[in-house]
């Protein structure tokens, strides 16, 4: 068993196993190291589907990232033949001078992204009740990606151009040694020229350096089963995300998905905002009312009269930057040898076709053509 390599990736889970794969794809000689299995439902990247969008109302600076994202995703799935992002299109709804939605105008009128605007009366899911001052846009490319899926492929055609992967170990160490760099596990002791960090939650625990920029948040997820199911279904129903006039965040949502997509079946909605502040080693994973009540009040306020019942959910984590937005970039005082992406703050799965992409670039050529300066390290010491 070979102890050496060119690059190892720390967590194999969306931006991991994305990177296990292009660095396999070049040939390079790479081992993942996944504390769990692969597909876990410890972290942040279970739940049957993640919405895809290129209005990105976050920073418009994410808009080129993006399309890249759509490509590479596109690509895999004609490497693999499977089918991984389903267009459903997206209508977005809130006041107009509300950050999201402005955001989302700023983002698709600088990339000309497709954004239409829907009249009062003209909505063709009128499953909605909305306030009169709300606006409505449609972004008809924008859709889900299903994760566990991703991770699976990109899983397998690592293997296949001869990444090792090994799962149920955890690094319990990682230390600059001489030129390259070595990782000692519950099971064994590796050295690599690279190494590659995406804990996700545990980022806080793996990267000290970083401890101290990084939130790590328990995140309520729920399927719901609504009275009337085929109105609901894929194919029937968009995608969705609401900018509500109360609550900060925002809420979003998903079509019902057959039964061969896996994961529970019923209508699946969130709240995108950072909820309470937990350990990823000791995470409450038990409902609570207050995790119903803050579903039930956005489905009773715009949704009225479909909530049947709770049919099933998922406890996820956040990892939080001070800014909401990604660090991908070099670690300092590395020689470039560490390579980190962290911080994704609830939206980054959409992006990891891409970000393996970079960390790939970052390891290997020590440095990347797609714009990440504004995702540096070097923001959050400002």
């Amino acid at each position: 068993m070979s102890s050496s390599y060119d690059a190892i990736v720390i967590g194999v889970g969306s931006m991991g196993s994305a990177a296990c794969y292009y660095l396999s794809k070049r040939g390079y000689k790479v081992l993942g190291l996944e504390q769990f299995n692969i597909g876990h439902e410890f972290g942040s990247h279970a739940g049957q589907s993640r919405i895809i969008r290129k209005a990105y109302f976050e920073n418009s600076a994410y808009v080129p990232l993006l399309h890249r994202a759509y490509e590479n995703w596109h690509a895999l799935e004609e490497e693999t033949a499977t089918q991984l992002y389903f267009r459903t299109g997206l209508v977005y709804f809130g006041d107009p001078h509300h950050p999201l939605m402005e955001g989302v105008k700023e983002s698709a009128s600088l990339y000309n992204v497709t954004l239409e605007r829907i009249s009062e009366g003209n909505l063709p899911f009128g499953t909605f009740e909305l306030p009169k001052q709300f606006e409505t846009l449609w972004e008809p490319d924008a859709g889900f990606v299903t994760p566990e899926r991703a991770i699976q492929l990109y899983v397998q055609q690592a293997l296949s151009n001869g990444a090792r992967i090994y799962t149920d170990e955890k690094v319990r160490e990682w230390k600059k040694d001489g030129t390259g760099m070595t990782v000692i596990t519950d099971k064994q002791k590796y050295h690599s020229k690279k190494l590659i960090i995406t804990v996700g939650a545990w980022a806080k625990k793996m990267m000290p350096s970083l401890s101290n920029k990084l939130k790590i948040t328990r995140q309520f997820v729920a399927w719901i089963r609504p009275r009337q199911w085929d109105k609901f279904t894929f194919g029937n129903f968009p995608c969705w995300m609401i900018a509500d006039d109360k609550k900060p965040g925002c809420y979003y949502g998903f079509p019902i998905v057959p039964g061969d997509f896996g994961g529970p079946p019923g209508l699946k909605l969130a709240h995108h905002y950072p909820a309470r502040e937990t350990d990823p080693d000791n995470v409450d994973r038990y409902i609570h009312k207050d995790d119903e009540a803050d579903l039930k009040y956005v489905l009773d306020k715009y949704l009225p009269g479909v909530f049947e019942s709770f049919a099933s959910y998922k406890i996820c984590l956040y990892a939080n930057s001070p800014d909401e937005d990604f660090i991908i970039d070099h670690l300092p005082d590395f020689d470039k040898n560490v390579a980190v992406a962290c911080g994704f703050s609830g939206h980054g799965f959409k992006f990891s076709s891409v970000v393996g992409e970079i960390l790939a670039d970052l390891a290997i050529e020590g440095t990347t053509k797609l714009p990440i300066d504004f995702l540096s390290v070097k923001r959050l010491s400002v």
